[in-house]
C-alpha cells in the first residue's frame, strides 16, 4: 500500500471516529500532496510524498520554537500533536551510526578530499537517507567529515 492509499484510509477513520484535530492534519497532508501533483502535472511517488512530510515537519518544529518563544503554550501544543501525526508516516530513523557509515561510503565513492568536495557527496547521500535521517545532521556530519 502506498503512502498516499494510507493517507487516505486514515482518513477515512479518522472520519468514522469523529476525531476532527487528526482529520485536520490528515486533510493538510493530503491538501499539499495534490498542490505538488496539480503544479507539477504528476503523479507523486512514496519518495515525494516523504520529502512533503519531512518539509511539513520541518515547518512544524520551526513553529514550536517561534511559539515557545512567544509563550504561547496552547499553539505548541496544537503544533505538537501535528508533528507526532506527521511523524507517524515516516520511517524509522538512522542511528548517527548509521548515518556516519553512510557517510564514509560516499566519501570513498566520490573519492572526495575535502569541504569543496560536500555537493557531490551529498548527491549521493540524499537518495539513500531522505525521510530515513535528519538532513539537516547529515550536512553536518558531512562537514564535519570533510573538514579532517
Amino acid at each position: 500500500m502506498s503512502l498516499k492509499e494510507k493517507l487516505q484510509d486514515d482518513i477515512k477513520a479518522a472520519m468514522r471516529a469523529k476525531e476532527g484535530d487528526k482529520l485536520t492534519t490528515l486533510r493538510l497532508i493530503t491538501a499539499a500532496i495534490k498542490q505538488k501533483e496539480v503544479d507539477e502535472r504528476i503523479e507523486l511517488t512514496d519518495p515525494a510524498v516523504l520529502s512533503i512530510l519531512e518539509k511539513m515537519i520541518k515547518q512544524r518544529k520551526d513553529s514550536i520554537a517561534q511559539f515557545q518563544l512567544g509563550g504561547r503554550q496552547d499553539l505548541v501544543d496544537k503544533e505538537q500533536a501535528e508533528l507526532a501525526l506527521l511523524m507517524a508516516y515516516m520511517p524509522a530513523q538512522m542511528s548517527e551510526a548509521e548515518i556516519a557509515q553512510v557517510i564514509e561510503t560516499a566519501v570513498l565513492q566520490a573519492n572526495a578530499t575535502g569541504p569543496q568536495d560536500m555537493g557531490k557527496v551529498m548527491a549521493l547521500i540524499k537518495p539513500l537517507l531522505a525521510g530515513k535521517a535528519d538532513m539537516g545532521l547529515v550536512s553536518q556530519m558531512l562537514k564535519t567529515r570533510l573538514a579532517q
